[in-house]
């Protein structure tokens, strides 16, 4: 693992040359270099990190390298300083009191999982955050869920912050408590933040006029969401340091999270980058550059659960009786053992199934070949339950079927 700041990274760029003649493409060569040679040891860059109160670790979020990083640093600051606390942006702030209960010790990870609503609100393999929580949890290490409720940017990207606020336009299902955690101050985003913001906004097509305001209005809020959380905790706790976790979008060139942070507490920070991103000058003080790693295959059942689970009763009450099986992979564990589209999936190792997030909570941590025990049942109300005991295969299905 090599490590090198990045305000000294290689970047080309070519500016016309007044005069020439059109077609011939004559340019000028603007160049900054550096020695590839002078690389920073982990230990070093955390003794360095160590001089800051907040230190933001950039991510692409399905890179497993990136999150390994994140941990090594972590333990290194943790070293030099057991008064760390860790900020993520994984989990969204009115679930906090779960996050706390895991670190505690009084919830199991799935428990954590479920109560958190992680595979709603996030879904993101948590095999590549477990690392960093288990770590957190054995030397007692505060987290911080940063994250506003995942309904409030996506109100604000159908009709800016102006439509949320105004009785006539609120998104109806957006409660009230979900509309108390906009941030108090949003400070407009800079030219280069847009810029950057409209390069991804492009990739979703064509859009109405005032699309991209409210999209950018959805990240501002996004951010100063997470700043404002950060600011809280650490001004309630003024003697403890904090690693923030975040995607590299979020923190690259200060303009998201950090500087938003730093208006509101004046602490010093450093940001520290993973490779695979596009690299600029001035973009991080720190730039990993790290061999890509990948999970182990995880073992999959192979069905796709209906989007809406449980069954009306004639009352109008729900029971939250199960899942129905809505499509099987072909040659998949659960059709090679028997199972039938449209019947009802109701445990997985004892796990009650409302949905696919229950059903991804209960194998998460599973492997090709291990077994699990199904409790399922042949219509909605009534039928035979049977139980089957299934041996897990490797991935062979698209990306959402567990």
């Amino acid at each position: 693992m090599w490590l090198r700041r990045s305000r000294c990274l290689v970047v080309l760029t070519l500016a016309c040359v007044p005069g020439v003649v059109r077609g011939l493409g004559q340019a000028r060569i603007s160049l900054e270099a550096i020695d590839l040679d002078a690389t920073l040891s982990l230990d070093r860059l955390a003794t360095q990190l160590a001089t800051k109160r907040v230190v933001f670790i950039g991510e692409t979020h399905d890179r497993y390298d990136h999150h390994l990083t994140q941990l090594e640093i972590i333990r290194r600051l943790h070293q030099t300083d057991p008064d760390l606390a860790i900020g993520v942006e994984y989990f969204q702030q009115p679930f906090q009191p779960q996050v706390d209960d895991y670190i505690a010790r009084r919830t199991n990870e799935n428990e954590f999982l479920r109560s958190a609503e992680y595979f709603q609100g996030w879904g993101y393999d948590y095999r590549m955050y477990a690392p960093i929580f288990r770590f957190a949890r054995e030397q007692h290490i505060p987290v911080r869920a940063l994250n506003v409720p995942t309904a409030l940017p996506s109100a604000i990207f159908k009709s800016g912050i102006a439509g949320l606020v105004t009785a006539n336009r609120v998104d109806a299902k957006l409660s009230e408590q979900q509309r108390a955690y906009l941030p108090k101050e949003i400070v407009p985003a800079d030219e280069d933040y847009k810029s950057r913001l409209r390069t991804a906004f492009a990739a979703h097509g064509p859009a109405k006029p005032d699309a991209f305001d409210h999209f950018v209005e959805a990240q501002l809020v996004w951010d100063e969401g997470m700043a404002e959380s950060a600011a809280a905790y650490l001004t309630a706790n003024p003697g403890r340091r904090m690693v923030i976790l975040a995607g590299s979008g979020h923190l690259a060139f200060g303009s998201g999270i950090p500087k938003r942070l730093e208006r509101r507490t004046h602490a010093t920070y450093a940001i520290v980058l993973n490779s695979g991103e596009n690299v600029e000058p001035h973009m991080a003080d720190y730039l990993v550059l790290g061999k890509k790693e990948e999970l182990p295959p995880a073992g999959v059942l192979g069905v796709t659960l209906e989007e809406k689970c449980g069954f009306e009763e004639k009352n109008g009450s729900e029971q939250k009786n199960g899942c129905r099986i809505r499509s099987l992979s072909p040659g998949g564990a659960a059709e090679e053992a028997g199972l039938k589209k449209g019947e009802v999936l109701l445990e997985v190792d004892g796990q009650p199934i409302h949905g696919m997030a229950d059903l991804r909570t209960a194998l998460w941590e599973k492997r090709p070949g291990d077994r699990v025990q199904l409790s399922v049942r042949q219509k909605p109300r009534a039928g035979t339950t049977r139980s089957y005991a299934i041996e897990l295969t490797a991935p062979a299905t698209p990306p959402g079927k567990s």
